[in-house]
């Protein structure tokens, strides 16, 4: 991987950063109505104009736009995004406590997937036809049409209310009881790698297609090379950049399919802050959630060239 290269994609990313961060900020201010009286206004009441003006003089909107610009991108200079309206409380310390808890969601739910969606989808390739292909590929349809709530409901009242065998939601720190954190992390990994463990078993089935077609497989087979020989070295190899494409793009809608899942399961995650945030107009917290989701699907894109060019150095010269 060369440093040119890499110096290139980085720049890339820090150039979408920005250019995101631009989009968020002139969005609000595209928003019909003063955000300062629509704030003020929650309790149905019309608040009193010098109020308004002091919230206003506050959040710094009664100065220039350009000026409002600035600040805006200073304070994302130094990791500033402004104070919680609601509880008066540094919106980065939010969301650095919340986070954690969020990814932990999402990094356990993608090694489920992983887990099940890619060795199913090689083995229904290799037996393409077979009982296993033709139930699986059922399978895949049938958790790709069920809305990742529909999923997290069904298991709450069969495994946790019925069954009684997982609890049914909510949160305790790793540190505290590991048993029980992992336990009320179960579930809602399992919903949230329901729909990706679909996908990355169509692609891995797909790729694996498309690459046991090809000469060079044949080649080695008529070389005397061992099935799992041919299969690990000349088809697996080149079938896993599609699925780490797809594992990428994946992953990035989990950031915002996630919100709903921890809703279900009560998990203390980012859509607690950022749903009370929107129901009370809280604006400098929906806006830090946003450009954190909007930086950490870039990173994951980050992530995912840097994957494909481990695996196939020709990407670097594309």
């Amino acid at each position: 991987m060369s440093a040119a290269w890499l110096g290139r994609r980085l720049a890339l990313t820090l150039a979408m950063a920005w250019v995101v961060a631009t989009i968020v900020f002139l969005a609000l201010h595209m928003v019909p109505g003063d955000p300062a009286e629509l704030l003020l206004s929650t309790s149905g009441a019309m608040p009193d104009p010098a109020t308004v003006q002091e919230l206003r003089e506050k959040l710094g909107l009664d100065q220039p736009l350009l000026v409002q610009y600035g600040h805006f991108l200073a304070g994302l200079a130094r990791g500033d995004l402004g104070t919680s309206l609601i509880d008066d409380y540094p919106v980065i310390q939010e969301i650095g406590l919340r986070l954690p808890r969020t990814l932990e969601l999402i990094l356990t739910g993608t090694l489920i997937a992983l887990v099940i969606g890619v060795p199913s989808g090689v083995y229904a390739a290799v037996h393409r036809g077979g009982a296993f292909d033709r139930v699986a590929s059922w399978i895949t349809a049938l958790l790709l049409a069920v809305p990742v709530f529909v999923v997290g409901t069904l298991l709450v009242l069969l495994l946790a209310q019925t069954l009684r065998l997982m609890p049914a939601g909510g949160f305790v720190p790793l540190t505290q009881d590991p048993a029980q954190h992992f336990k009320l992390l179960t579930l809602p990994a399992v919903a949230i790698a329901k729909g990706l463990a679909a996908v990355l078993f169509r692609m891995t089935r797909a790729a694996t297609l498309d690459a046991l077609a090809h000469d060079y497989v044949r080649t080695a087979q008529a070389k005397g090379l061992s099935p799992r020989r041919v299969l690990v070295v000349h088809v697996l190899r080149n079938a896993l950049n599609p699925v780490v494409t797809v594992l990428g793009l994946q992953m990035g809608t989990l950031l915002g399919g996630t919100v709903l899942v921890e809703y279900v399961f009560n998990w203390p995650g980012l859509s607690t802050p950022l749903l009370r945030a929107v129901e009370g107009r809280d604006y400098p917290m929906v806006v830090g959630i946003i450009l954190t989701i909007s930086v950490l699907f870039l990173l994951i894109n980050l992530l995912v060239e840097l994957l494909h060019a481990a695996i196939d150095p020709r990407v670097q010269h594309a």
